[in-house]
């Protein structure tokens, strides 16, 4: 499915964005359009929820810019309608709580869904230098790769580097 090309960063940054991302599963949706455009009942059943409910969640995310409409085809008498991610990746201000959280819990769906999860916790004591050295090193991983196409398995990347108390 041929799609319209996204930004590579949204930066989140209005009230409509910051509320469509303090929901699980807006995040859920959003992971899931990651890739490839979809439609409510591609969604729904990827996902393993009711049609009204990733229809409403769409309709937050599309009227905070955070997804749109990528292509639509005539079927049966009725439009459909394939939604994509209007960016690559989100990025949202250091120090809110709301939508780190809600990212969180969504992540944690989709591990807890997962035949073989990897998790790591480390907690490392480094220098201004080091951190920053890391999180340039640990950015341009995950800039460098790309995805394999239809066929392949798809996986969740999830990288965080933050200052412990």
């Amino acid at each position: 499915m041929p799609s319209l090309p996204q930004d590579e960063v949204l930066a989140v940054t209005t009230p409509a964005q910051f509320k469509a991302m303090a929901h699980p599963l807006r995040q859920r949706l959003l992971f899931a359009l990651g890739q490839t455009p979809a439609t409510i009942s591609q969604l729904a059943g990827s996902l393993s929820v009711a049609k009204g409910s990733v229809a409403h969640h769409l309709k937050v995310l599309r009227e905070a810019g955070m997804v749109r409409i990528g292509e639509t085809r005539q079927v049966r008498g009725g439009t459909e309608q394939y939604y994509q991610r209007a960016a690559r990746r989100f990025e949202v201000p250091d120090g809110l709580a709301g939508p780190t959280t809600a990212l969180l819990h969504a992540v944690a769906e989709e591990v807890v869904g997962s035949p073989d999860p990897m998790l790591t916790v480390r907690h490392l004591r480094l220098t201004a230098e080091q951190a920053a050295e890391f999180r340039g090193r640990l950015q341009g991983l995950v800039d460098s790769l790309s995805d394999a196409g239809d066929g392949e398995t798809g996986y969740g990347v999830l990288v965080t580097m933050y200052e412990s108390g």
